[in-house]
């Protein structure tokens, strides 16, 4: 967050620094903009003020007409004001994008850097990436900003669980796991918001869609109409854990309502999920805003209430903000009138998001004159911003299979390469869903021909591969080159918001193309795998011609240059998977609409994600191999933790039959435990290790199979040894949450996983300093 906001020194300087640019840009004034005689004395532009007073300042000058034009996402200028209308619907999912209105591209901006898709990125598990990515977006968003191309209020990151592997919309996500989840939306959001003392935003982020969101147009079943059932373990154990993080470590300024209901309540209408939990429970401080029509959508389609004033009263008194659609401007005012709505509650609302926009800059006049005013045209798809793109899809990459090994290729041994495939020379199916326009592209072919001669031949139209008409050219060009690099999986057409997968498998006629050229070849043959969802690529794996598997999600504008790169053993590849690779078996009676996490084998229910299935496997979460060796060891551990419990709870009924304490009685701000890592390379090239660290709590009816409770990355160089401390937090990370919703700490025997290393820790409950067993 930026201090300088209440810098009146700071702001002074850079105000005279740009006074000339000011004055060339010629737009109409900003609100509270220097130039506007009429609004520069109202209280609301004064910044030497609260933003609070400032706040109440404005709002207590509108009439109720325009406070519910204030209540959309295309929010109504008040001229006598000074105030311009804005656009709160922008998108930043991985890069600035043009999905909402109030961002677009041309003259000076014809494009901005797109990095690889969310999936792929988490596939990294570093953080300290996913926090530069998103300041560099947010750079490139006040640039548009400043250029009156966008807005900066940016509705990312979806920090929703991947939970089917179905769901069109995982890509968009960090993976199915909730520590994870939580940890990619606290950073990101913090890249994207700033991350300086005060209360000031760069640009304003937005974590969604809360909550239990994961279906959208399923055997029947769409998203407008889905009543998701889920247990009070199953929100506090998964659902509600990213976004707890988002807000609170994060510190994010909005939080979207999905269309779904919950528990037969929609989330838009829901005072338990918005104003009790959200802003109070967690201190939102910050704007509520709908998915886009949400409150219509649960008038219309869910028939929740019977009149769309009801439905705009409930929406508001539930704590909604901000509506995406036009449904509260057009029918809140007639909610006041028919009594049912007080425009006070109005007023608490629109409070919040005029703070978000005060506290960024919004009714501080001309931009330039701000910080971050600088920014323009050079800092968007600058050489550094596309580098660092580059740079997230290498390390999204993930090694899935090296048979041989087969992999990394020589360009001095393997001089022709047949490059085969529908994915094999896309640019635009690489950036995914919810991206812009890319600053530039590298296909799969090109980054390819960087390091060989290439033979290409797709074998397919396009990935539905509805006909093997155009295999016999692929056949031949494998039969002709040193190695056969085949570029399969999905795109936009197969697995994309509204579009649920049917089944797991590779599509059309892919499989047999894959085989017959993986027959014809004359030299090693590697599958790459473009896809947001996990494929069951069994056939692949177990096939002995087909040396190497490499999965690539969608990696971005520079991704056929990542994907060379790797191949052609210029980096190593360090990615881990962020979720399972399930077998087409296991949808088997498995609908989508089944939201409990835990398995029920009795019911043949198999269970969700690694933490709760145990059945076969593709490729099990974290899988990922290198071209190189790692061995870890745990150097240094606690072998006992007491907890510590407050007085009052210290008797033995704290103590439940399953000896777990409620993290609520335990004193948990300083609780953590410090484990050291030795990774030693072993093998002969340099590579990154990502420790992936588990835990499995004592046996229990409540906890997961086993939970990741840290992750880290660290480079080391062949034949040498880095030690890697990590900190995990015992509340947090070592707790587990029982039928009624209760997080609890078991007492007991942890055993903490690193790749084969293990090691067992004990807790114990302790009242001043006396072990309870």
């Amino acid at each position: 967050m930026s201090g300088g906001l209440s810098n009146p020194t700071s702001t002074l300087f850079i105000f005279f620094f740009f006074l000339i640019a000011i004055s060339v840009q010629g737009r109409p004034p900003f609100a509270c903009d220097l130039r506007d005689g009429a609004t520069k004395n109202f209280p609301f532009c004064q910044t030497n003020l609260a933003i609070g007073d400032r706040v109440r300042d404005l709002i207590g000058r509108l009439t109720l007409q325009e406070k519910v034009k204030l209540l959309g996402n295309t929010a109504a200028a008040v001229p006598r004001l000074g105030i311009k209308g804005y656009e709160w619907w922008s998108e930043a999912l991985h890069g600035v994008s043009n999905v909402g209105p109030g961002t677009k591209f041309g003259g000076d901006f014809p494009g901005a850097t797109s990095f690889p898709q969310v999936i792929t990125t988490a596939a990294s598990f570093n953080a300290s990436l996913w926090e530069e990515i998103g300041r560099v977006v947010s750079d490139e968003a006040r640039a548009m900003y400043n250029g009156d191309m966008g807005g900066l209020t940016y509705w990312s990151p979806n920090v929703n669980i991947f939970r089917d592997p179905r769901w069109g919309r995982g890509q968009e996500t960090p993976g199915e796991d909730p520590v994870v989840a939580g940890i990619y939306a606290e950073r990101y959001v913090r890249g994207l918001q700033g991350n300086e003392e005060g209360d000031g935003l760069k640009v304003a982020a937005c974590c969604k869609h809360y909550t239990a969101y994961d279906l959208d147009n399923w055997s029947g079943v769409d998203r407008f109409h889905f009543n998701a059932k889920v247990s009070k373990q199953d929100m506090e154990d998964t659902f509600d854990v990213p976004f707890r993080s988002c807000v609170r470590e994060g510190k994010v300024a909005s939080v979207m309502c999905s269309y779904n209901q919950v528990n037969g309540i929609p989330t838009c209408a829901d005072p338990d999920l918005l104003r009790k939990t959200i802003r109070g429970g967690w201190g939102l401080n910050g704007y509520i805003v709908s998915d886009c029509d949400s409150v219509g959508v649960f008038y219309e389609n869910q028939h929740y209430t019977s009149t769309p004033e009801e439905a705009a009263a409930d929406a508001i008194k539930a704590g909604l903000d901000l509506d995406c659609g036009p449904f509260l401007a057009q029918h809140t005012e007639t909610a006041v009138q028919s009594g049912i709505l007080k425009e006070a509650s109005i007023d608490t609302n629109l409070a919040n998001t005029v703070a978000v926009q005060m506290r960024l800059g919004m009714f501080d006049g001309e931009p330039s004159a701000q910080p971050y005013g600088h920014l323009g045209p050079r800092d968007v798809c600058s050489p550094a911003h596309q580098e660092l793109a580059l740079e997230a899809a290498r390390q999204g990459i993930v090694l899935l299979k090296n048979h041989g090994p087969a992999l990394p290729l020589s360009p001095r041994r393997h001089r022709s390469v047949a490059v085969i495939g529908p994915n094999s020379d896309v640019t635009v199916t690489m950036i995914g869903n919810y991206a812009g326009v890319a600053c530039g592209y590298t296909s799969p072919l090109q980054g390819i021909a960087k390091y060989a001669k290439t033979i290409h031949q797709q074998g397919c139209g396009d990935v539905a591969c509805s006909d093997d008409r155009l295999f016999p050219g692929a056949v031949d060009a494998a039969r002709q080159a040193d190695a056969t690099v085949l570029v399969m999986g999905l795109d936009q057409s197969i697995e994309a918001e509204f579009r649920d997968r049917t089944g797991l498998l590779l599509p059309g006629f892919q499989q047999d193309l894959i085989s017959q050229v993986s027959k014809a070849s004359r030299g090693p043959v590697i599958l790459v795998l473009m896809s947001g969802g996990p494929v069951d690529v069994t056939f692949a794996e177990k096939d002995p011609r087909i040396g190497g598997i490499v999965w690539v999600g969608y990696p971005g504008q520079a991704g056929g240059a990542a994907i060379a790169d790797v191949l052609f053993g210029a980096h190593n590849p360090g990615g881990k998977l962020p979720m399972t690779w399930y077998p087409q078996e296991y949808l088997n009676n498995l609908p989508m609409t089944a939201m409990d996490m835990r398995a029920n084998l009795a019911k043949g229910y198999p269970g969700r994600t690694y933490r709760f299935y145990k059945g076969p496997l593709v490729y099990p979460f974290g899988h990922g191999l290198s071209y190189t060796k790692f061995k870890n060891t745990i150097a240094e551990a606690p072998n006992m933790l007491a907890i510590p419990i407050f007085g009052r709870h210290a008797s033995n009924t704290t103590i439940t039959t399953s000896k777990a304490i409620r993290v609520t009685h335990a004193k948990c701000s300083k609780l953590s435990i410090q484990v050291h890592i030795d990774v030693k390379n072993v093998g002969s090239k340099d590579g990154t290790q990502t420790l992936l660290v588990f835990s499995k709590p004592p046996v229990g009816l409540w906890a997961p199979h086993k939970q990741l409770v840290a992750f880290e990355k660290v480079h080391v160089p062949a034949g040498s040894l880095q030690r890697v401390a990590i900190n995990i937090h015992v509340c947090k990370y070592l707790s587990v949450v029982d039928k009624a919703g209760v997080r609890r700490i078991p007492i007991g025997e942890h055993s903490l996983h690193i790749g084969d290393a293990k090691h067992s820790l004990s807790l114990q409950a302790s009242v001043l300093g006396v072990i309870k067993s």
